[in-house]
């Protein structure tokens, strides 16, 4: 068997879609599997459609999910820079190579000029709508003679290219997920190309490129299922091996609908910002749709290569639960460690306004420990602040129906005061002494259990619930501590 290629093929049209990533992760777990070569190439032939700083987004988007490849596109010293042997890898490069191919289907048959303006076009397809068919080119200008074009060319009369479809022959082609498919040429339409402006259009650009490029297996969405009998003919018209097709099924939101912007995050931009982290995201992705053999679900990128095959690939759409999400990232962040965590969880403090960035620099220790107080609680970085936000704010200036007949309770008055003169005795808490705090508190006043527990969580935070109370003492320290029994006593 030759060696395994593949390639994922963006446009460079905004950020990368979370799809586009599965699409991508895929292809990099196919190469790794079979030791193959995973190429990034560049689809730009739609000059109207292309965004600044594209390019360098949707590469940054890779390299945060840890996702290499080993050809193609790179940002190398911040400038977009090509590798490897078979380039260019941006397609707007490669346009002589692409009029190169399309004479040469010319002048063996397989495709012609076409000199119908967008107005007969566009009467067209209208009227094939009004009758019910499906609109599709009427091949008005298949017949011209070879004279006939060129003196129309000569006139300065604006063309396409369109591929010549024969007239009645199955298409047919195997697919890793979907089986076997066969369309006949008379349902396909004579498609264009190359536009007037000389750019090739995605079906013969990619055809192109991917028999030059050496792609043995072709992984994309299954959008481009009803475009591949075009690329088939095209392989045969040029007597090339055809690729092993791939076509994976979409990522769907909880309605079974594709993903929209309109309904939340759908770029790697957006979860990152959303304070998902790579591993998380990137495992929870190569969920939606796929499945080891043995259903495990937290597994690392080195296990997914491990394990992936197109076989256990689903033909369905995959629901995007953002729930699942949560939970398998709720893993990945209980797994970091106390720096790591630090300086992920920073840029999300100080851009919530609890602490700037000197602050906790100076206070990394302490923060360490603050982090490490709520890790349990989160399920991604960007829930951090709200979580911590106890040991920066003061008390919330109205309680909760609960904690109000909590504070009410008859011991309440006893356990207050007694925290209020051991804190007062203390020079300062330091952690050792907050891990003993509450079993001194029980042992001088003999309040036990939830009536012990609870009143001095609502006095210290507000909150019945929290994270744990002796490291909550060590964070808040004297003044606060202090502060909050004073404001507590008062409401009480």
């Amino acid at each position: 068997m030759s060696e395994v290629r593949v390639r994922f093929a963006p446009s460079p049209t905004g950020f990368l879609h979370i799809g586009g990533l599965r699409t991508a992760l895929y292809n990099y777990l196919y190469a790794k599997k079979n030791n193959g070569k995973f190429i990034l190439r560049i689809e730009d032939t739609d000059q109207t459609r292309l965004v600044e700083g594209a390019i360098e987004s949707l590469i940054k988007s890779l390299e945060w999910a840890g996702i290499s490849y080993d050809e193609g596109v790179f940002i190398e010293g911040g400038k977009v820079v090509e590798k490897g042997d078979r380039g260019p890898y941006i397609q707007s490069k490669r346009l002589d190579i692409y009029k190169k191919y399309v004479d040469q289907l010319i002048e063996s048959g397989h495709a012609y000029h076409c000199f119908c303006d967008k107005e007969r076009l566009d009467n067209l397809r209208e009227q094939q709508k009004q009758e019910g068919k499906i609109p599709k080119y009427d091949g008005k200008c298949k017949g011209l003679t070879k004279e006939e074009v060129e003196a129309k060319i000569a006139a300065g009369e604006e063309y396409v290219v369109r591929l010549k479809m024969p007239k009645n022959q199955d298409l047919n082609f195997d697919d890793l997920v979907r089986g076997h498919i066969s369309i006949n040429s008379r349902d396909v339409d004579d498609q264009v190309l190359l536009k007037s402006d000389g750019f090739p259009t995605y079906h013969m650009a990619v055809v192109v490129d991917d028999h030059l490029m050496g792609v043995t297996h072709i992984v994309r969405g299954e959008e481009w299922i009803s475009s591949t009998p075009k690329h088939i003919y095209l392989y045969e018209a040029f007597g090339w091996e055809k690729p092993v097709f791939v076509h994976l099924p979409t990522v769907l939101n909880q309605n079974r609908k594709k993903l929209s912007k309109r309904e939340g995050d759908v770029s790697v931009e957006d979860f990152q910002k959303s304070g998902y982290l790579p591993e998380g995201l990137v495992n929870y992705l190569a969920l939606v749709g796929w499945s080891p053999e043995d259903n495990k679900e937290i597994m690392s990128l080195g296990e997914m290569e491990e394990l992936f095959t197109f076989d256990r690939v689903a033909s369905a759409g995959g629901i995007f639960d953002r729930k699942k999400l949560d939970w398998v990232n709720s893993h990945y962040m209980k797994e970091l460690d106390s720096d790591k965590f630090f300086e992920l969880a920073k840029p999300f403090i100080v851009e919530s306004g609890l602490a700037d960035e000197e602050f906790l620099n100076n206070k990394k220790e302490w923060t360490k420990i603050l982090l490490e107080t709520i890790k349990d609680s989160v399920d991604n970085l960007a829930q951090v602040p709200n979580e911590i936000k106890f040991a920066f704010e003061d008390l919330p200036t109205e309680l909760g129906q609960e904690e109000f007949e909590v504070l009410k309770g008859e011991t309440v008055e006893t356990l207050l005061d007694a925290i209020e003169k051991k804190v007062f005795n203390l020079d300062e808490i330091t952690f050792e002494d907050s891990k003993t705090f509450m079993k001194e508190i029980q042992k001088e006043t003999g309040i036990k259990g939830k009536n012990l527990f609870m009143p001095t969580r609502i006095a210290l935070t507000g909150l019945s619930h929290g994270p744990e109370l002796s490291n909550v003492i060590y964070l808040l320290g004297k003044d606060k501590i202090l502060d909050r029994i004073k404001t507590t006593k008062e409401r009480i």
